[in-house]
């Protein structure tokens, strides 16, 4: 199987430096050299079309624009590229869910991928109005997602669960095609949600022995149910490795001690067993230096000392870093959700370079297209 690949919309802004920024308090991280504007992403969305990314993945949180709103102003401002919406399941009506994944498969011509973020930070869930605590709010989205995709099927949906009651749901029309749910957690409570509702699980980028671990996990739950599986991760290629490990260089320069300090802080109180996942990873130490930050070979973990999420780069030469994509396919996995910094240069550097590398070993499939695209007015 061919692998897929997306991008990234920096919705809180963008850098050549590690944007930080923070589901519980935004106000740690600095200001971000690019704000995200829309014309700004728009250039970042245009970039990831011309070099042949599926789609790409827009964030949700507080601290960042709301991505049904923003990708809904740039589908006419794209072609084909397709939208991985992230959204929070407990803060809207399953209905109202599936009633604006349908209209927006209509309006876009069926180019929405749905990522759900069942939120692992209790304080900015609370800043939405959100009091559960972190297994019944998985338990929750095990409902609201039974209760979209019986709606999807188009017919009246009646259902009584500890967090949902609905009767009668329905929508004009079913969406086509119905879009792809991708979801990740890495908890006791998320994979078996993964395993039942699922259709690409995601999981941030650990070593390749560690995702196999979880990959492994999911699929003996899911049983004969097929799922794929994705993962996080942020690139920095160039022509040779010593030049793409100068680049990591200067972003880990760019970070002082009292900067990393606030932000492990910060990250340490997260409920997110995959946000604890990252931090083992570095241990919040600056000073291992860069190449001591690398937890694998060609990946490393400098960016998680200051970003929450997806803390790990793939680093190296073109040849390298599809190396390294090519080994985490071995272990499952079929989708790559990718970005660095900026994400305008860095999705050219990857498109350029990795891309055709990985065309050249058989590991891209048909759909991905370089033409020219449309642009605004």
């Amino acid at each position: 199987m061919s692998v897929v690949l997306h991008w990234f919309l920096p919705t809180s802004g963008d850098g050549r430096t590690v944007v930080e920024r923070f589901h519980a308090n935004k106000t740690q991280g600095g200001p971000a050299p690019r704000d995200a504007e829309i014309d700004y992403l728009e250039q970042v969305a245009v970039a990831a079309e011309r070099n042949g990314f599926e789609g790409v993945l827009t964030p949700t949180g507080t601290w960042c624009e709301d991505a049904w709103l923003t990708t809904a102003a740039l589908i006419a401002r794209t072609r084909r590229l397709k939208f991985l919406v992230a959204f929070r399941p407990g803060l809207i009506s399953p209905t109202l869910a599936a009633q604006m994944a349908a209209t927006y498969q209509r309006i876009s011509g069926g180019r929405l991928l749905l990522n759900v973020v069942t939120g692992g930070d209790a304080v900015e869930q609370q800043r939405f109005g959100d009091w559960l605590d972190h297994d019944q709010r998985y338990a929750r989205t095990d409902e609201f997602l039974h209760v979209v995709r019986a709606v999807w099927s188009g017919t009246p949906v009646d259902f009584s669960g500890e967090h949902y009651q609905v009767a009668g749901a329905t929508v004009l029309a079913a969406p086509s095609p119905v879009p792809p749910i991708y979801f990740g957690g890495s908890s006791e409570a998320a994979l078996p949600v993964a395993a039942r509702r699922a259709d690409v699980y995601l999981t941030w980028g650990e070593p390749p022995a560690q995702v196999a671990e979880k990959i492994g996990r999911v699929r003996e739950l899911a049983g004969d149910r097929p799922i794929r599986f994705g993962i996080r991760l942020h690139t920095i290629s160039r022509d040779t490795s010593a030049e793409a490990w100068r680049e990591a260089e200067k972003l880990w320069a760019a970070l002082d001690p009292g900067q990393v300090a606030r932000a492990q802080a910060q990250l340490r109180e997260s409920q997110s067993v995959g946000q604890q996942r990252m931090l083992a990873l570095h241990g919040g130490d600056l000073a291992k230096g860069v190449r001591g930050l690398e937890v694998h070979p060609g990946l490393w973990a400098g960016i998680g000392l200051v970003r929450g999420g997806a803390g790990t780069a793939l680093v190296g030469s073109h040849a390298e870093v599809a190396d390294l994509v090519e080994e985490y396919h071995s272990v499952g996995v079929d989708e790559f959700v990718l970005s660095g910094y900026p994400h305008l240069e860095e999705a050219y550097w990857f498109g350029e370079g990795v891309r055709p590398e990985l065309a050249r070993r058989g590991l891209l499939g048909g759909a991905e297209q370089t033409a020219p695209v449309l642009t605004s007015a």
